[in-house]
């Protein structure tokens, strides 16, 4: 049985890949907390270990299983530690994981997290606890997430569940299901109790976030069959945007990831309207080939992205561009590598998450196509990404130099504990001496130096 609230069983959450994971894991520990758990710091002297996977590389999978590896001293020591695995993992992976991994007793995907409890209910009882069921409508709205580690100053909160783009390389469709958008009042009741708890910036989620439609539930791809009323009264990004921002003028608004395809001028003209908007895209392109583009199943052409940057810098001049980048895609030659090469010249971006092709089971690419560019091939071109990304990133951030921007102060520095660090309209992160300041104040910054990742002043 659960423990009592006089004896309350300890639990850890261990936290793996995007953005929308780390929510995801504030969302369980809010039902953990409301059954007679404890978050606990130290997952040594945890009563329940629960790890909240990735699958979107290999890599990601592969350290996930060394960290399992690792508790079975731990298992042995304890042996009513229980070890549950969540996330899109569990949701790939499904009950083989019980077998694969013997020291898991509880397998999860993203949309079972309610039923956590009833679980941990049946593992004592001797029996098996997998729930990988995902679900057609937002399974979350009435849950206020525990904020985890949190810095009190900024917070994620998911607008979007899902992803229906079918990228040839993805997961994501598979184990986090199709899109479906949250109830707006659930949003804003969610921003509101953080506004009133004195978080300063917020960070709407989604894994594909321009795609939000809310027409009064259901998923995007059923919209069509909406009634003409909820058609009309229907609720776009761009729309929830502007209300966010009207409705919330003190503090900053960001939002991550968007898709070339479905980011509207709608979106841009709302972002260049509100100053608390921060002026910042993040823009996945994942290659600058047609032909690569094409086989990835991605729905933009080289050029399409193109002029979207073009719309981006015309209506919002400031704005701050990162990406994605995966290289190495099966049938990608040099040609193709040259081209993203070029497109990244053409941009010129702020920064960057650059990735080897990695072949993940169940995808389409897996399916279809030989994993036929030679590793050290990729890592070459990985690398070329990278140099020219830092070159990039430093060019840049030197044009701050002499200028000077609004910065929010999240923390101390991790190098000098005489220094601040925050973030500034762009997302990138300013270091400066400490002086009268505190953490969640806005503080002026003059810049007079800088990195490839940060922009060093004073106040």
């Amino acid at each position: 049985m659960l423990a009592t609230v006089d004896n309350k069983k300890k639990y850890s959450i261990i936290t793996y890949g995007c953005q929308m994971n780390f929510s995801d894991s504030e969302v369980v520990s809010s039902i953990l907390n409301s059954n007679g758990y404890q978050s606990s710091d130290n997952y040594i002297n945890s009563d329940l270990i629960l790890l909240n996977t990735c699958s979107i590389r290999e890599k990601a999978e592969i350290t996930i299983r060394k960290k399992l590896e690792s508790f079975k001293k731990l298992k042995k020591k304890n042996t009513n530690l229980k070890i549950g695995v969540l996330g899109c993992m569990a949701e790939r992976l499904k009950e083989k994981f019980l077998i694969e991994e013997k020291i898991v007793d509880l397998v999860v995907g993203p949309d079972a997290y309610r039923d956590i409890p009833n679980l941990l209910e049946e593992i004592e009882i001797g029996n098996s606890a997998v729930n990988v069921i995902l679900s057609k409508d937002e399974t979350y709205d009435n849950i206020d997430p525990s904020r985890l580690d949190s810095n009190g100053i900024s917070a994620f909160v998911s607008i979007t569940r899902g992803c229906d783009n079918m990228c040839t390389f993805c997961v994501v469709p598979f184990t986090r299901g199709r899109e479906r958008s949250r109830d707006p009042k659930s949003i804003i009741k969610e921003i509101l109790k953080l506004k009133n708890d004195g978080y300063k910036e917020i960070t709407l989620l989604g894994q594909n976030v321009d795609s939000y439609l809310w027409y009064g539930g259901g998923l995007k791809k059923d919209f069509k069959n909406a009634s003409e009323l909820q058609k009309k009264s229907s609720l776009s990004f761009s729309k929830l945007l502007n209300l966010m921002a009207d409705n919330f003028k003190n503090m900053r608004i960001r939002f991550t990831t968007s898709n070339p395809q479905d980011m509207s001028e709608d979106v841009l003209n709302v972002m260049a309207k509100h100053k608390n908007i921060c002026k910042h895209i993040h823009l996945p392109v994942q290659s600058g080939s047609d032909k690569i583009l094409r086989l990835m199943n991605r729905k933009h052409t080289v050029s399409d992205y193109k002029e979207l940057i073009g719309n981006i810098k015309k209506i919002i001049p400031d704005c701050g561009i990162s990406h994605d980048m995966i290289t190495g895609f099966p049938n990608e030659n040099d040609d193709d590598h040259k081209m993203t090469l070029e497109l990244m010249d053409y941009v010129k971006y702020d920064f960057g998450f650059m990735f080897k092709y990695s072949q993940r089971p169940g995808t389409s690419a897996y399916k279809k196509f030989d994993d036929n560019v030679p590793e050290k091939v990729k890592q070459k071109r990985l690398e070329e990404i990278i140099d020219l990304q830092q070159k990039h990133s430093f060019m840049n951030l030197k044009n701050y130099v002499g200028k000077s921007c609004e910065v929010l102060i999240e923390k101390e520095s991790k190098k000098s504990n005489k220094y601040w660090c925050g973030r500034n309209d762009q997302n990138i992160m300013v270091v400066f001496p400490k002086k009268n300041h505190k953490p969640g104040d806005f503080v002026n910054i003059e810049i007079n130096d800088n990195t490839s990742t940060t922009l060093i002043g004073t106040s």
